[in-house]
């Protein structure tokens, strides 16, 4: 293999002959221009890299693309075409040492040196006029001399093992060069044939060149350059969008590197990061040391803190965290030593994201007192982003100290100010990968003040405009995100129908396909919790418990589930030792009122259960300060819901009534179907309890009046029950009505729903 040549550049290298000899009108100048210099300098951006599945090079371009272009524009030689001129020219190397003398002479289309040209004038050697030539130094110029120099470089063996390429590369012109030059009667292969009166199926032939002409393999050429240059994309788009590298590219690169390609030390790197992606430890940890290895021999120690850093998150993905920390403190070690600091800010920004998900394992590099305290680590960041120009740390901490004033329930305009200050630093720099986490935070914002239909949005704005260009993970957890909204209004198989939208092939990576089977087992766990299915949800929890959950919010999730399901089988010591243990996790590094707010509410809900709500009164008001106080309002709803179960429990029944009726407007906007019903519920419990006031005959239609009420509010309450399955909701609401049906006098309503709560105990049953 040539490091630079193939046949496709030989074939540009003629249309740049052709080019320069006048024969091309000027109104197809550009075109053919825009054509040379997009295939020999192409942009260095995914959307406009030539490595697509048509070409086998990085920027290899197929002869029927040439006869495309080509064709569609005449020459200054009347009734010919710049694609005839084109055939002419490749098929006038007929033989090797045309082939040599080509390269020889190309440099007549260069303008001479200043050497040149002083020791033509002291020869008496006129300038040639009337030629187009390119300056030495422009864009074709350097092609012309790069090209010519490589080709000086190449041994023998190389060189024609090009010359044999290049045969096979225009051999399917070789009909349409025939009919406009009858005359010549040449070989398709060598014009040497010619004057030996021999021809391709010859002994001689078969010897020199073999079946060339049947050989059905279909080869472009690849160079050394190319296959780099190939590298290099798929590293930037596994290290970009995550995944693993598709199997008809490995079926590729085996093709190019077997056919005698000195392999790139990239390519070890290539492969440890789809050994990681895949789940292989010993692989990616073997590739990972053979590319720095390889690395060091060519370059510098300046590459070890990078070796570390890598060794550090490959560490930490399989959950060797001790080893992780020491090879990440290595790292920062000698990055400062170096003076690298963009290595050094991508170590200390990993520093701090680790330590918020593990902050047990951070505790020894805590007390060193490397990262100081959360806020400053923060701002030290900042600082150093904005320094270095590294954009995307810098919006990444704008969104950090975003997300650290939510947690600790400081203003939202301060939150709001940094989301924004991040969103134009994407927009300016244009950072496609950093919007992803930009619109997850905006969305669990908005969530988190009770605007569901901007968090629905932004998840929307994101699937659909960043989906394909952001890392796997967000584009997951958007995902996911969204099919929470779904589910908490009872659209499970709206949800599960777009969690399973995502190919079977973008989950090949091993951490990808683990989330993905994570979040539908939630998603399937709480629609088994509503529907009573206790052995499924069982199943399902004992999988999810035995899996490790991808950050610290979904291990509180599944905390919180895990508590449901223990109060739904009525154990409610174990529900309570749930939240105890949630409660202890909860430190400082992961602090969130809002999960603080959750674990409060539950609390009281589990001791209004145990028929003791009065034991749930300071906490169900210390959730509504801390609520109010920190604007989360679906907490705040939710810890009124528990104050007015307490309130029930005292026969306040006038002032629960006005509190949750206060509240119900934003609670149906939220449309948390189980918040609203709780509500509903609570509603009908107090107005039933303010129509037991009036047992004389003067408040006879101020009771019934209050009883209606009752019933629509445990209409509304079995309608929200219903629409997420919550089957246990429904039969409390469904005896609920019974019972006022038959204190009422209505028995015939009364054993109606009585045989519906029946139905609904029977489904059930049946389920189990």
């Amino acid at each position: 293999m040539t490091r630079y040549l193939t046949p496709y550049k030989l074939a540009l290298l003629c249309l740049v002959s052709v080019y320069a000899e006048g024969v091309i009108p000027t109104s197809s100048i550009v075109p053919i221009l825009s054509f040379l210099v997009s295939h020999l300098f192409p942009l260095e951006s995914a959307e406009s890299s030539p490595l697509s599945t048509k070409r086998h090079g990085s920027d290899a371009v197929a002869i029927d693309e040439l006869n495309k272009i080509l064709s569609a524009h005449a020459s200054s030689v009347p009734g010919r075409s710049v694609w005839d001129l084109f055939l002419r020219k490749i098929w006038s190397l007929d033989c090797y040492d045309a082939l040599e003398v080509f390269f020889a002479d190309i440099s007549s289309v260069l303008v001479k040196t200043r050497e040149e040209q002083v020791r033509d004038k002291e020869n008496g050697v006129a300038p040639e006029t009337g030629q187009m030539l390119f300056s030495r130094y422009s864009p074709l110029g350097a092609f012309v001399r790069r090209a010519q120099l490589e080709f000086t470089r190449l041994q023998f063996h190389d060189a024609l093992k090009l010359w044999e390429s290049f045969i096979k590369y225009r051999l399917p012109t070789y009909r349409a060069w025939a009919r406009t030059n009858t005359s010549d009667e040449l070989t398709p292969v060598d014009a040497n044939l010619n004057e030996l009166g021999l021809d391709s199926r010859s002994h001689l032939a078969q010897v020199v060149y073999g079946n060339i002409e049947n050989c059905v393999e279909d080869d472009k050429g690849f160079s050394t350059k190319d296959v780099e240059r190939l590298l290099e994309f798929q590293v930037g788009e596994l290290q970009r969008l995550g995944g693993r590298v598709s199997d008809d590219m490995k079926a590729q690169l085996e093709h190019i590197i077997s056919s005698g390609i000195t392999v790139p030390s990239l390519l070890h790197y290539l492969r440890f990061l789809d050994s990681w992606r895949s789940g292989d430890y010993l692989s990616s940890f073997d590739n990972l040391h053979r590319y720095f290895d390889y690395t060091m021999h060519s370059r510098d120690r300046s590459f070890y803190q990078y070796a570390l850093l890598n060794l550090a998150i490959l560490h930490a993905d399989f959950g060797c965290y001790e080893e992780a920390i020491s090879a990440m403190q290595e790292a920062i070690s000698i990055a400062r030593e170096s003076h690298d600091m963009n290595c050094l800010n991508f170590c200390m920004s990993w520093l701090y994201h680790f330590c918020k998900a593990f902050p047990v394992e951070m505790k020894d590099v805590q007390n060193t007192g490397m990262l100081g305290s959360e806020r400053e680590g923060l701002m030290l960041l900042r600082a150093k982003a904005k320094e270095t120009e590294m954009w995307g740390l810098l919006s990444t901490t704008f969104l950090s100290e975003a997300k650290l004033e939510l947690q600790n329930g400081e203003g939202l305009a301060s939150a709001f100010e940094n989301i924004v200050k991040a969103s134009y630093v994407n927009v300016t720099k244009n950072l496609v990968n950093s919007m992803g986490p930009l619109l997850l935070l905006q969305s669990s914002l908005f969530a988190r003040i009770g605007v569901p239909h901007l968090s629905w949005l932004n998840c929307e704005i994101f699937r659909e405009c960043y989906g394909d260009k952001a890392p796997f993970e967000d584009f997951l957890k958007s995902t996911f995100r969204s099919c929470q909204l779904l589910a908490q209004n009872g659209l499970y198989d709206e949800a599960m129908a777009r969690i399973n939208e995502i190919s079977p092939k973008i989950l090949r990576s091993l951490k990808a396909n683990q989330h993905w089977i994570y979040f539908s087992s939630i998603l399937e766990l709480r629609r088994q919790l509503y529907r009573d299915d206790k052995t499924a949800a069982e199943n399902i929890l004992s999988q999810l418990q035995a899996a490790r959950p991808p950050d610290v919010d979904l291990s509180l999730n599944l905390s919180f589930l895990k508590a449901d399901f223990m109060s739904r089988k009525g154990d409610y010591t174990r529900a309570l030792q749930i939240v105890d243990e949630a409660a202890q996790y909860l430190q400082q590094e992961n602090f969130d009122v809002s999960v603080q707010v959750k674990l409060l509410c539950l609390k009281a809900r589990i001791f209004a259960k145990t028929r003791q709500p009065q034991r749930g009164f300071s906490l169900a008001m210390r959730a509504a300060s801390i609520a109010h106080r920190s604007r989360v309002l679906p907490g705040l709803w939710e810890a009124i819901g528990a104050l007015a179960g307490v309130l029930l429990s005292l026969q306040e029944f006038e002032a629960t009534a006005e509190m949750v009726e206060s509240i119900m407007p934003q609670v149906l906007e939220f449309g948390d179907c189980e918040l609203v019903a709780r509500s509903f519920s609570f509603l009908g419990d107090a107005n039933m309890g303010l129509a037991g006031k009036f047992r004389n005959r003067d408040g006879d239609l101020v009771r019934k009046e209050y009883v209606s009420r009752t019933l629509e509010y445990i209409e509304c309450a079995f309608d929200h029950y219903e629409e997420i399955e919550d089957l246990k909701g429904q039969c409390e609401m469904m005896a609920k009505k019974a019972t006022i049906m038959r204190v009422s006098g209505d028995l015939a309503l009364a054993n109606d729903c009585a045989a519906k709560y029946l139905d609904l105990k029977g489904y059930v049953v049946g389920e189990r």
